[in-house]
């Protein structure tokens, strides 16, 4: 493998180069300095790129039946000749690799797998498909096993690993699929689906690059701890336009991870609840119970109650976000407001009682008409001078008050008198209140969402700002180049650029990159969406997700016998059909690769306890060591625990080894692992947090507690006992579950 690694380092060398060389490059016109750093971010994505690829490079060899053989890797790279020598795993070239069956081989003699540690070759795996073609010298260098089973039995590093050198057939299809529409990849636990869609982001983005590189792809998974699980997946496979994040943190500035209660979590996911955001709403926009009065410099400024109830609806009536609308608003009551000091002040002027008979001065007793003598330009200018008067704003702010979707969320939600009367027939609201100042859940960033797309943002403001900071960047950049020129610095490489030292003057920061900058942009448009453990988003959520596609190129992946959120989905179609109206189609993952024979028919007899009809994917290969159920001792049950966990990693030999608890169980068991973490021996997590992982063994840990949870439970124990790879004890107190009634049973003493 010398010779591939000789031309990925070669290919590093002229990427550097080239970002060295655009650097150094100066002067020109604003359009030239664009082009540049265009050329500077396609160079340094570029050098990103091949600096990720470098552990396994190159992962397999495909051997046709002319006697050509082909080499696939992580990336495409090309000789001197600038001939193809190593095929990028995404190419249709490489695509035999993958799809290549015994029945069906596609051309192909054999395919042999490489597997690497640093740059050498430790090992080859060989398949077969027509012994006759090949030569008796080739046949004596077949060796190996089936990879893919290889890299089941190696232990788990806490991280999840791509699969690009051991895809599967069923998996191939997934990730090669389309962009256009939206592919819903239906799986039980172990069928890969998860990896699968990673892969099929870095696929889509190597295939589709003018389209969302531009856009970014996003990812949506279940919780923190699984995005930590993935991180590495898509940065491994040299793409990082990607933007990972959970339901809890698609709300830019909050970082939502607690779980609201199973009534309280079913509510807020309900459909119903844009009628209750939309319903609070109009109960801030107001109008007096009489006539506005503000009181002013000792003069009363009034406003008739049917002006008022006239503006707001007008304000209304243009159909704009509430802040967006509150501007009209503002101007047209402020004017009211002007108009109104107008007559109080004339009313203050009038001296009819003083003239008493006085002919002198009759003139001045005659009633004065200022409201009349008032233009446009008059308004405008009394108006900015009242919206700096204390009284006014208040005034203005109680009638149509400027909110952020915090302000209007948490309000509503503190206040039973409002959720009271804006709750829809059915709705039950009294389990939605709770105190003012309580920390987000997550079954709020949707209703949140649903508040921000309602309220808008007034940006007159920053387009100004905006209009005036590009104004004074044209002008540094003016000063930069002029600099530049007169001093010679622009000899010296890297920072002998105008834009370069016209942003460090203005101490901006680094450049954003696509997924920097759809991160914090909640109206950020995706060129598609990839939603992991989908089954458990709410029909609130999955507004939120769809209003980031508006192309509606999605990537679903999930089982619906894995639910596990009261709000959650029961069938595809009930979530898609609504925005897709039958438009998405479905790919089955039928073939548990991670999950042993031996667990799996326990996880079965779960599955059929809630939904019999369901039938589980079906496991490919042994355990070595039959699942096992232990009776946790009466007095001080958890204190067996950490006996019992170091017992599983002692047979494991190397791995890792998850402990799932019931929620009521995880505090008390995660006292005694102290350090658990993904990154150590051993994790401890709630089914919750464990949804989407994977472990060499698994402690579960107050099934009954599981199962009683909600209603949901037996569905968390079926996520529960599939996190398994090799080995599966159940911890147990009183009697066991009928539902794992097949385990045999231990005591501890």
């Amino acid at each position: 493998m010398s010779w591939l690694y000789g031309l990925l380092d070669l290919a590093r060398e002229r990427a550097q180069t080239a970002l060295r060389q655009v650097y150094t490059l100066r002067g020109g016109t604003r359009q030239a300095m664009v082009e540049r750093e265009a050329l500077a971010s396609e160079q340094a994505r570029r050098l990103a790129q091949l600096n990720a690829v470098e552990r396994g490079l190159c992962f397999g060899r495909i051997d046709d039946g002319s006697g050509v053989s082909s080499y696939i890797g992580r990336i495409g790279l090309r000789d001197e000749r600038h001939e193809s020598v190593l095929i990028d795993w995404r190419a249709p070239a490489a695509r035999p690799f993958y799809v290549a069956t015994a029945t069906d081989p596609g051309g192909l003699v054999r395919r042999r797998h490489l597997h690497l540690k640093d740059r050498r070759v430790v090992a080859i795996d060989d398949e077969v498909f027509d012994l006759e073609r090949m030569s008796e010298g080739e046949r004596r260098t077949l060796v190996g096993e089936a990879a893919l089973l290889a890299a089941l039995r190696r232990g788990r590093t806490g991280r999840m690993g791509d699969v690009v050198a051991t895809i599967q057939t069923e998996q191939d299809r997934v990730i090669r699929a389309g962009l256009q529409g939206a592919l819903v990849v239906q799986g039980g636990p172990g069928t890969g689906k998860t990896v699968a869609a990673l892969h099929r982001a870095a696929y889509l983005l190597y295939t589709h690059r003018d389209t969302l590189e531009r856009r970014g792809v996003l990812v949506v998974g279940p919780n923190a701890m699984f995005l930590r699980y993935i991180g590495q997946v898509l940065p491994s496979l040299g793409e990082t336009q990607v933007v990972l994040t959970t339901v809890g943190e698609m709300f830019p500035g909050v970082r939502a991870v607690a779980a609201d209660p199973p009534q309280a979590a079913v509510v807020k996911g309900d459909v119903r609840m844009t009628e209750v955001v939309a319903g609070a709403l109009e109960l801030r926009r107001r109008v007096p119970d009489g006539d506005l009065v503000v009181e002013l410099d000792g003069l009363a400024l009034r406003v008739p109650h049917a002006v008022c109830a006239s503006l707001r609806e007008r304000a209304r009536a243009v159909r704009l976000p509430h802040n967006m609308a509150r501007k009209l608003f503002v101007t047209e009551l402020l004017k009211e407001l002007a108009r109104a000091e107008t007559r109080a002040l004339e009313e203050s002027l009038h001296i009819e009682d003083l003239a008493n008979g006085d002919p002198e001065l009759e003139e001045l007793a005659q009633p004065l008409d200022l409201e009349a003598d008032l233009d446009e330009l008059d308004l405008e200018l009394a108006s900015q001078r009242l919206w700096g008067e204390p009284a006014v704003r208040r005034a203005v702010d109680a009638l149509w008050p400027e909110l952020t979707p915090q302000q209007l969320v948490g309000d509503l939600l503190a206040d039973p008198g409002a959720l009271w009367s804006v709750a829809p027939p059915g709705l039950d609201w009294p389990s939605l209140v709770r105190p003012a100042g309580s920390p987000w859940t997550v079954g709020d960033v949707p209703l949140l969402d649903e508040a921000a797309e309602l309220l808008g943002e007034d940006d007159s403001a920053r387009r100004a700002a905006g209009r005036a900071a590009r104004a004074e960047q044209d002008e540094r950049l003016l000063f930069a180049d002029e600099v530049l020129q007169s001093t010679g610095v622009a000899e010296e490489g890297v920072f002998a650029r105008a834009d370069v030292l016209s942003e460090r003057h203005a101490d901006d920061g680094a450049e954003l990159t696509t997924a920097d900058r759809a991160a914090v942009d909640r109206g950020w448009a995706y060129g598609h969406v990839i939603v992991d453990e989908a089954q458990e988003l709410s029909a609130m959520a999955w507004r939120m997700v769809m209003r980031r596609v508006p192309a509606k190129s999605l990537t679903v992946v999930g089982d619906i016998a894995q639910t596990g959120s009261a709000a959650g989905a029961r069938s595809w179609g009930e979530v898609l059909d609504p925005y897709l109206e039958g438009r998405w189609r479905v790919e089955h993952l039928k073939v548990n690769y991670r999950t042993p024979v031996e667990i799996m028919d326990v996880a079965a007899d779960v599955l059929r306890s809630f939904d019999p009809a369901q039938e589980p994917p079906e496991s490919v290969r042994s355990g070595e060591a039959a699942p096992r159920a232990v009776r946790l001792p009466a007095a001080a049950p958890f204190s067996v625990l950490p006996d019992l966990v170091a017992g599983e990693l002692a047979a494991l030999g190397e791995g890792r080894v998850g402990v799932v608890t019931s929620d009521a169980a995880r505090e008390e068991v995660g006292r005694l692992f102290p350090a658990a973490d993904l990154d150590a021996p051993v994790a401890v997590l709630t089914v919750t947090q464990a949804k989407g992982l994977e472990f060499d063994a698994v402690v579960v840990v107050d099934p009954a507690g599981i199962l009683g949870r909600s209603p949901m439970g037996g569905r968390d124990l079926y996520v529960a006992v599939t996190r398994a790879t090799r080995r599966l004890t159940v911890a147990y107190e009183g009697e066991l579950p009928p539902v794992l009634s097949r385990l045999a049973t231990e005591s501890t003493t």
